[in-house]
């Protein structure tokens, strides 16, 4: 039987509070969470506690959000605490090296891919991005770099050919606490593994000026990045005037050569526009101020919306 454990437990969002879930639902004890300030969220921009803080209040758990670790006050308060170890995931906040020493085990990071690659703030968006086949979750003893800790465990899986962000998330969020349990569970057998460092690559955060569509890009890259920028910040592009986001898009073969953005074709299935190699077939839009819709159901009420030969910006 694995030796139970004292965790302070360090999230934020609904990714992080599974990990937390699981960990309510192990043999290890968690006896404080740390969560990032209440924010504003909905309409009413009421402040609202995160996915982490709401399921810690619901177990009872002391929680703790203090702006910054960076003060001594805060750390002198997590080191009262005397946690075996410190369980972090989507915190959001730097932990400096006054932190990750107070532990009697250390910090361990739940980083959503496999380090060295996509070291950084948005691993899942970039392996989609990037068209890779695979990617994973990698249980690392933190250091004070970014990710670049000893790996002590690694899960694979093979990402699905129409994965969006959003449902490669979901995915990574079911194998993650499965790997975190296995680590706590064994980790006195775990061999702490340095990464490579001719194999790093980081995971840039994403904007809005790179969801723009540049039509000079091939077919196949702007369809990653129609996947890879769902949920946020969804692909765009300008026409008469408006921005209007790409949810669903798939691409197709050039027949003939045209200038890059041009409108092929419009149907009820989409519009085929030509891209720097072949053809971009857009089947769900969002216009300004309305809610995604299929293609048909926009040319349907907007038939000269789109025009074949006309060319987006």
């Amino acid at each position: 039987m694995a030796t139970s454990l004292n965790i302070i437990f360090a999230g934020t969002p609904d990714f992080a509070a599974k990990h937390l879930a699981a960990l309510y639902a192990s043999e290890h004890n968690v006896v404080a969470v740390y969560s990032q300030p209440d924010r504003p969220a909905g309409r009413g921009k009421k402040l609202s506690p995160s996915a982490v803080k709401s399921l810690a209040l619901e177990h009872g758990t002391p929680v703790f959000q203090p702006e910054s670790l960076k003060q001594t006050d805060a750390q002198e308060e997590l080191a009262a605490i005397q946690a075996d170890i410190m369980i972090v995931v989507a915190y959001g906040l730097i932990l400096p090296k006054a932190v990750l020493e107070t532990p009697r085990l250390g910090c361990l990071n739940v980083h959503g891919s496999l380090l060295p690659k996509w070291r950084g703030a948005a691993p899942i968006q970039r392996a989609i991005w990037a068209g890779d086949k695979f990617t994973g979750i990698s249980i690392m003893q933190m250091d004070e770099g970014l990710d670049t800790g000893d790996v002590l465990l690694e899960k694979s899986m093979a990402i699905p050919g129409l994965a969006t962000s959003a449902t490669l998330y979901e995915d990574l969020a079911e194998l993650g606490p499965e790997a975190l349990i296995e680590a706590l569970d064994n980790l006195e057998n775990l061999e702490p593994t340095p990464q490579e460092e001719d194999e790093v690559s980081y995971a840039h955060k994403l904007s809005k000026e790179e969801a723009q569509i540049d039509w000079r890009l091939s077919a196949a890259q702007l369809a990653r990045n129609v996947r890879a920028f769902n949920p946020w910040p969804v692909v765009w592009f300008q026409h008469n005037d408006q921005a209007i986001k790409v949810w669903q898009a798939e691409v197709l073969e050039a027949l003939d050569e045209h200038d890059a953005g041009t409108i092929i074709k419009v149907d009820k299935d989409g519009i085929e526009v030509a891209c720097g190699e072949h053809n971009l077939l857009l089947g769900q839009l969002q216009i300004p101020g309305k809610k995604p819709q299929s293609v048909g159901d926009i040319i349907n009420g907007k038939p000269d919306l789109f025009i074949v030969g006309q060319k987006l910006g």
